[in-house]
């Protein structure tokens, strides 16, 4: 088992001990440090290699943003805080998650669930290759190319630098971003419904409210600011 290493930074000492005590329910989570400020998380990121960082923001010197910005090497950084509003800012800044306090452990272990999701895939993401007939595309799974074609794509969903192809027996997970794979032409039958998703037209059964729901009977959420792209289909 593959085991992460973690640090925790708030100013908040319950805090503090609320995630570090979540964190300890996993035995995939070692925590090697945790700081009451960001000044004194960056001379221990000086000496040591961290795999996850639990900010939050708001903290006296340097907000958890701004420690964000100067330890980008950290493969996860997920933001815990009281102030939702700061969330947009935040996955400009390679955030995999932003969770509102005050939170439960079933919160924060679908956080962990997430974590070990895209760990998963940054061992061994697959290598994306347009095919020249433009029906298809290939992914690489092991030492094997896989063909998907176009049409049994149901849905693409950005995980932070990471696509995931879905079909409807399977999902592949590719080192590229969703707004690339929409810039090509190959990809014009999809519109982007939500920040984090994609869907292709033809595989669009119903639209309710907030949702479009799939053939599949998969469901995905609409983004309130992508609602404008599917006018012409309501």
């Amino acid at each position: 088992m593959k085991v992460f290493s973690c640090i925790i930074v708030d100013d908040d000492e319950m805090d503090r001990l609320v995630v570090q005590s979540y964190a300890k329910r996993f035995l995939n989570l070692n925590v090697i440090g945790v700081f009451e400020s960001a000044e004194k998380a960056l001379l221990f990121l000086n000496q040591n290699e961290v795999d996850i960082a639990f900010l939050d923001i708001e903290m006296p010197g340097e907000s958890g943003i701004e420690l964000r910005k100067k330890a980008l090497s950290i493969p996860v950084c997920v933001f815990i805080s009281s102030h939702a509003e700061s969330a947009a800012e935040t996955f400009e800044i390679q955030t995999l998650d932003f969770i509102v306090k005050p939170f439960k452990f079933a919160r924060f272990e679908q956080t962990i669930q997430r974590i070990e999701e895209f760990m998963n895939i940054k061992t061994k993401a697959d290598l994306y290759e347009q095919t020249i007939g433009g029906d298809a595309i290939y992914v690489k799974s092991g030492t094997e190319k896989v063909k998907i074609r176009l049409h049994e794509i149901l849905y693409f969903e950005a995980l932070k630098n990471y696509t995931v192809i879905v079909t409807e027996s399977e999902r592949h997970y590719v080192l590229k971003g969703l707004s690339e794979f929409l810039s090509d032409d190959l990809f014009r039958s999809f519109i982007r419904i939500h920040r984090s998703f994609a869907v292709q037209k033809q595989h669009i059964e119903k639209i309710i409210s907030n949702e479009i729901h799939l053939i599949n009977d998969k469901t995905i959420p609409i983004g309130r600011s992508y609602k404008k792209n599917l006018s012409n289909l309501l």
